[in-house]
């Protein structure tokens, strides 16, 4: 473990200092995390990234892996609203893929929770980063998933398709691998050919091996069958779909084509009016829109809990870094923690070390 020098931890009592000015409460929440919580969520993925460990009582727990999950926890359980907190402390991250990277180090947040006026709190937060890291003159990026998401819940096919694609979201290779199957594009693999024409796909399966129950197998090949049956995806439905992914500009030019390719994609209509209300909304807060990139691919391989706006903050000229600062729009997060509750929330966190990497400590 990489332990955060003296430098780090003053920059991040700043940052924590200039969120407590911006109208924050100071929360905390444990090191040692549920993993049940995480797995539900992420999956098995989440293994991957974080540090797990079994406790004889509480049964098995993660290191902290972020604030965010914790932080909505906290407020879906008796929060005020509208409510806005900070926070500061080490987060755990395994960096199996980028073993140059530190695995621990100290992550600064900002969380807004309110219903009045969410594509104003969007603006807020991003705003926000933007005044705290602009000594470091990074390079912003912002995207929205929910005008990938809706392209995709209007798409012409079957409800089990549309879910399939949802899932995938943030794994853009398997997303692909979906789409071009789902429009007869690919073959059908040969073992799947042969599984979908069996009369009884069990009858030479050999014994029974793993969890899963006869029943519960027989209702996959059932529901692999019922796919096989639905009519393939349209080019146009693809090729409008490939289009919103391909559309990186600037957010006033993004909004543009982004508005042509709905005549053909009008299911995109509403997220497309959100967008339009967070461009005003950034600029009445002095954000220069007019150079602000966007890219409506933003955020699909690192922010699976964000389910609207996406940003991040980069170093120029400093690939072998991760971003400074990342965050978004969760909604739907405090549906999935809230029991039965939801409040539409948006956030984000600097790493505080990457700061005194280039130069911007106090």
């Amino acid at each position: 473990m990489n332990v955060p020098s003296t430098v780090t931890r003053a920059e991040a009592a700043r940052l924590l200092a200039f969120f407590e000015q911006a109208g924050a409460q100071r929360v905390d929440c444990g090191i040692l995390q549920p993993a049940e919580v995480l797995l539900d969520l992420y999956g098995e993925d989440i293994r991957g990234r974080a540090y797990v460990t079994q406790d004889p009582s509480r049964g098995e727990q993660m290191l902290r892996p972020d604030f965010t999950v914790p932080v909505v926890q906290m407020h879906m359980t008796g929060g005020a609203e509208p409510a806005r907190y900070t926070y500061a402390g080490e987060v755990f991250r395994r960096q199996e893929d980028h073993p140059e990277r530190e695995n621990e180090y100290i992550q600064v947040g900002y969380e807004v929770f309110d219903r009045v006026d969410p594509d104003a709190a969007d603006a807020e937060v991003f705003a926000l980063f933007h005044t705290a890291l602009a000594p470091l003159g990074l390079h912003p990026a912002t995207g929205d998933i929910g005008i990938l998401m809706a392209a995709v819940e209007g798409l012409d096919t079957s409800a089990r398709r549309r879910a399939a694609l949802m899932r995938h979201i943030w794994r853009p290779r398997r997303f692909r691998a979906l789409l071009d199957r789902f429009a007869g594009r690919s073959p059908v693999p040969a073992s799947r050919a042969a599984l979908l024409r069996a009369e009884d796909a069990l009858a030479d399966a050999g014994p029974m091996i793993g969890l899963r129950s006869v029943a519960e197998i027989s209702a996959r090949i059932e529901a692999l069958r019922e796919d096989a049956q639905d009519r393939p995806l349209s080019e146009a439905q693809v090729a409008a779909l490939d289009a919103v992914l391909a559309v990186r500009e600037t957010c006033p030019f993004a909004l543009e084509r982004l508005r042509d390719i709905a005549v053909d994609l009008p299911a995109i209509s509403g997220a497309l009016d959100r967008f339009a209300r967070r461009i005003d909304a950034l600029d009445k807060r002095g954000v220069d829109i007019e150079h602000l990139d966007f890219e409506a691919s933003y955020g699909r391989t690192s922010m699976e809990y964000y389910d609207g706006f996406v940003f991040g903050f980069y170093a120029a000229g400093r690939p072998d870094l991760p971003p400074v600062a990342t965050g978004g729009r969760y909604d739907a997060l405090t549906r999935r923690l809230g029991n039965g509750a939801e409040i539409p929330a948006v956030g984000g966190v600097i790493r505080a070390g990457l700061i005194e990497i280039l130069g911007g400590g106090q």
